[in-house]
């Protein structure tokens, strides 16, 4: 018991700091109750949207078979972008030969494991949103939380120790199969279950003592993170800390779904074509999974409904699995009455979107889907139609198609920003208002920003930027 939580990566924590994590792992068996004696089993049930890229979903039931091929993409549905990383290294198993297995540790509830991780889900989604409505809780005690807060090496400690109660989940399961977790908590789960080719990929660019995982092989996206990480840097400002030992942080470049970057050369190619026929600019506005930035989003669609009227500009809009923000934005914008909307239709929405690539497309389409799988991959498949992403700089920071950054939700995000403008497939993250505005009318009136940026995703293409979520699932499998 707590084993994990007593010392990280060779450093002794304090007793205070072991104390306070077992009255986090104490507060959450009184408040769900204890699962240990509980044996879960599962069965494999097929997922239509995951389908093209061979992935099975587990759920409880009878009979799972796995086979010598079988990869195991761990994750929660906490927001979007764990299950969009996911999406992209359940994509590149397929592409590589494996069999993915999607294990959502947040889809079982009457699980101890998903009603903590649930309830953290429900916290951390409100406080995006009250971080958007509120400057002064955004300043004093959002903004510190996501940028330092959780860089603590104590918010490990107390995460280790809470991951002992999700362990149980995963005990049925073979231990011995390649186990990629694209968000801590999986990973943590299957290090205590036993799991012995477990790949940690990290999501962020900012390091954060709350991604670690000891026990796994931790994997980022950025060069810039890796020394961060390396040094434990800044996760407990009253000593020097033991580095991360040889081997156990790698390298890998962007995770990309094979889909994209299969198609990179052939998508960028139109998107020039685009730009330099003058032809109108296509934009994917993409609403995260807290359902936060509605003020914004209302703003940026009515800076641009001239560009669109003037067919100048197209304006792709998913909302997710958020039927309120769309409400909510046609009281704001009444001119999104008259778009074009997907609601509850992923073949039709998948078949617009499939059918845009090479063809044309104009005005407002609104996209909105309940189930989670499709709010998701939509924007995947829409990014290949789409000449710019319009995003706050999380998880989307790293696809490879002209973004622009719109502000964060969350100090640990300003990073994502940072690098994508860096590599040149992206814009600096902009403030609201009149510098949204007036990046807005950079791109609709100097194409040289955008050629700039295609020509810059094709360089990253050649260096192998986008082949992370590849590397992973081989990393994975080489454990």
């Amino acid at each position: 018991m707590l084993e994990r939580s007593r010392e990280i990566f060779g450093n002794l924590m304090s007793a205070k700091d072991v104390k306070n994590a077992e009255k986090t792992r104490q507060k959450f068996l009184k408040k769900y109750g204890d699962d240990s004696g509980v044996t879960y089993r599962f069965a494999l049930r097929d997922e239509p949207v995951l389908s093209p890229i061979g992935t099975k979903v587990l759920v409880r039931g009878e009979g799972a078979e796995f086979s010598d091929k079988t990869v195991f993409i761990g994750n929660i549905r906490m927001g979007f972008g764990h299950y969009r990383i996911s999406m992209a290294m359940a994509s590149c198993a397929k592409a590589l030969g494996y069999e993915p297995v999607w294990l959502d540790l947040n889809s079982f509830p009457e699980s101890l494991c998903t009603k903590i991780i649930g309830g953290q889900n429900d916290l951390y989604s409100l406080g995006s949103r009250l971080s958007q409505k509120s400057k002064l809780f955004n300043k004093l005690y959002w903004e510190p939380l996501n940028s330092e807060g959780f860089r603590k090496l104590s918010y490990n400690c107390a995460d280790q120790a809470s991951a002992e109660l999700m362990a149980n989940l995963l005990r049925t399961l073979p231990k011995d199969k390649p186990y990629v977790a694209t968000h801590v908590w999986p990973a943590q789960a299957a290090i205590h279950a036993g799991f012995t080719k477990v790949v940690n990929a990290i999501p962020d660019n900012w390091p954060m003592a709350l991604h670690l995982s000891e026990g796994s092989l931790h994997t980022i996206q950025t060069w810039s993170s890796y020394l961060g990480y390396k040094a434990l840097r800044g996760m407990d400002k009253t000593r020097s800390l033991r580095p991360m030992p040889e081997g156990d942080i790698v390298y890998t470049g962007h995770y990309i779904d094979h889909e994209l970057v299969s198609n990179l050369e052939h998508d960028t190619a139109l998107r020039l074509e685009r730009v330099k026929g003058g032809k109108a600019i296509r934009y994917l506005l993409t609403v995260g999974g807290a359902g936060a930035q509605q003020a914004l989003f209302a703003d940026i669609i009515k800076s641009l409904l001239p560009e669109i009227r003037a067919k100048k500009a197209v304006l792709f809009i998913n909302v997710g699995d958020h039927k309120n923000v769309w409400k909510s934005l046609k009281s704001a914008v009444p001119e999104l009455k008259a778009a074009k909307l997907f609601e509850d239709d992923y073949p039709a929405a998948r078949d617009y979107a499939i059918s845009a690539v090479d063809g044309e497309a104009e005005g407002l389409v609104g996209f909105c889907h309940k189930d989670i799988f499709a709010a998701v991959y939509i924007t995947n498949l829409l990014m290949r139609a789409s000449d710019v992403l319009v995003t706050k700089p999380s998880e989307l920071a790293f696809y490879p198609i002209p973004k622009l950054f719109i502000q964060h939700v969350g100090g640990h995000e300003i990073w994502g920003a940072i690098h994508s403008a860096e590599m040149g497939d992206g814009t600096y993250e902009v403030a609201p208002g009149r510098e949204t505005q007036d990046m807005l009318r950079l791109l609709q009136t100097e194409p040289e920003i955008l050629t700039h940026m295609n020509e810059c995703i094709l360089k990253n293409k050649e260096s192998g930027l986008y082949n992370g979520a590849y590397e992973v699932i081989r990393l994975a499998a080489a454990r």
